[in-house]
């Protein structure tokens, strides 16, 4: 952000839609920026689409992309420590915030129970965070934001 200040530079935000979903990014870390590109885009997607940058060349150094994933919240701390696996949250997320699913909807197209309502959980709770985010690019057809948003108060729950 200095730099950005210093030389006048937009500084782009690195948090994805599956770390804005569940609360896996920090104001002051992959939330801090002025545009949020890849804020729409999941998790999985993010993976894609690096292997596709480097599919000449190494563009986005490997060990970025082979790194098991942490939000670094304390030492050894991995994301699935405490969230099901990126293929099954972005599911989830998909069904979820994109297509407008309940909890129970998504259970009974056979998700774990009790993972759905976890991660059903963590999205709503986390409105809060992405009302302070930076303005992202929409990529999906339901972008968090303008085109998403649920009460931060009264402790809204769907599940």
């Amino acid at each position: 952000m200095g730099i950005s200040n210093k030389f006048g530079s937009l500084l782009l935000t690195t948090g994805n839609k599956s770390e804005l979903a569940v609360g896996y990014c920090t104001l002051y870390g992959d939330m801090c920026g002025g545009l949020a590109v890849l804020s729409d885009v999941p998790k999985t997607m993010v993976y894609r689409l690096a292997h596709w940058v480097n599919r000449h060349r190494e563009i986005i150094p490997n060990a970025s992309i082979t790194k098991t994933p942490s939000a670094e919240l304390r030492p050894n701390q991995t994301d699935q420590d405490t969230l099901p696996p990126y293929e099954i949250l972005d599911a989830i997320l998909e069904a979820y915030v994109v297509a407008g699913k309940s909890a129970a909807e998504i259970i009974q197209a056979g998700f774990d129970e009790e993972t759905v309502k976890r991660v059903v959980r963590l999205i709503d709770a986390n409105e809060y965070k992405r009302r302070q985010a930076a303005p992202g690019l929409k990529v999906t057809s339901k972008a968090f934001g303008v085109g998403r948003r649920i009460p931060i108060a009264q402790r809204y729950r769907e599940a």
